[in-house]
């Protein structure tokens, strides 16, 4: 019984916002058949973030489709302790383009779109964000997914280059 309330404490820690619902169609013998897809993003605030989509007949089970989805493809990233990021990094997804660059203390968050909304639930309160190239909502979600697990930290790099960090910063 204890290790369910643990695991509902930790899915309780998870919060969740749809970004889009679109009503699609495909074309069958007998005529159009709808169906639903939601884009959604889950995300603990603590460095924790995924984005989703899911596809039904209905609304609520494509958003249920969605946070599976988006569990399955969490990842962590590094955070300072400012909530901020170690460094201006840039991300791609098809067509859509992000650059991100950690930004002063109390700047807050400056993003538009479905990348605003995956820097707010990954915890991240001071940054400046530019979406370039595609308009589309998810592959500039993805976008900022893939920007952000591209991030390393200064121990990480130090380590990869086998050099101390006091060396890092001469």
């Amino acid at each position: 019984m204890k290790k369910k309330s643990i695991r509902n404490k930790e899915e309780a820690s998870w919060e969740e916002k749809v970004v889009q619902v679109r009503r699609v169609t495909k074309v069958v013998k007998g005529g159009k058949k709808l169906s639903f897809r939601a884009v959604l993003v889950i995300g603990n605030e603590k460095g924790q973030i995924g984005v989703g989509v899911g596809k039904a007949s209905d609304v609520i089970g494509a958003v249920k489709k969605g946070v599976t989805d988006a569990k399955k493809n969490s990842i962590n990233i590094p955070l300072t302790k400012y909530y901020s990021i170690p460094h201006p990094i840039h991300g791609v997804s098809g067509a859509a383009k992000i650059i991100l660059r950690p930004s002063a203390t109390g700047s807050g968050v400056i993003a538009g779109g479905s990348t605003r909304t995956v820097l707010e639930l990954a915890g991240i309160k001071n940054i400046l964000a530019k979406q370039l190239g595609s308009k589309n909502t998810l592959n500039n979600a993805r976008a900022t997914l893939n920007a952000l697990n591209n991030l390393r930290t200064f121990n990480e790099t130090a380590n990869n280059r086998d050099i101390s960090l006091e060396k890092l910063y001469q």
